[in-house]
């Protein structure tokens, strides 16, 4: 698995527990693909597309997931530090419990992703779409969600505190039980069409 490979398809490949770093993937398929356990720093997936592949209890930093489709596919435990899954899109993925730390998730499609426990820490989330995603009980601080589609989402009981609100709306999007920061409440009641002072 060396060098950089293009437009190939993988099927059905055992690379349970490889180190990845530094390979390079383009345009590339993977199906039924055993990620479980592989580590990399500064791999490159590049519009690939997963399908029924098992990337869990993988730890994978500074590396790029750019325009990407995972289908059907399982992150159980899986971490993410700075990473980039920019303009990447999630259908039907087991994401729990999840850990991202850092890198870039703008753009990405999560809609109707379980999400409930996942974290989510210092990530740039703009217009990301989290249509119909549960994120009951998520660790989502730092981030910026800035212009994300959040229709249908729920987050109650999320941890929120630092995260920048500005794309929701207190009276259509459950919030109940969320921890926030004081700052925050004035950008939500600002939101409501309320005056502070």
């Amino acid at each position: 698995m060396t060098g950089a490979r293009e437009d190939e398809t993988l099927r059905d490949e055992d690379w349970y527990a490889e180190d990845l770093s530094g390979r390079s993937f383009l345009r590339c398929t993977f199906l039924g693909v055993d990620l479980s356990e592989t580590e990399s720093v500064g791999a490159t997936f590049e519009e690939c597309a997963f399908t029924d592949c098992r990337l869990s209890a993988g730890r994978h930093e500074a590396s790029a997931f750019r325009g990407c489709r995972f289908t059907a596919c399982s992150f159980t435990t899986a971490e993410f530090t700075d990473c980039t899954f920019l303009g990447s899109a999630f259908a039907d993925c087991s994401l729990r419990p999840l850990r991202v730390t850092g890198g870039d998730w703008s753009f990405v499609s999560l809609v109707d992703a379980d999400l409930r426990g996942t974290v989510l820490a210092g990530v740039r989330m703009r217009e990301v779409d989290l249509r119909g995603a549960d994120l009951t009980g998520a660790t989502v601080t730092d981030a910026d969600l800035s212009a994300a589609a959040l229709e249908g989402s729920r987050w109650s009981g999320a941890d929120l505190r630092g995260s920048d609100l500005s794309a929701f709306d207190p009276r259509t999007t459950p919030l109940d039980g969320a921890r926030i920061r004081a700052e925050q409440a004035v950008v939500l009641a600002q939101l409501l069409g309320l005056r502070i002072g």
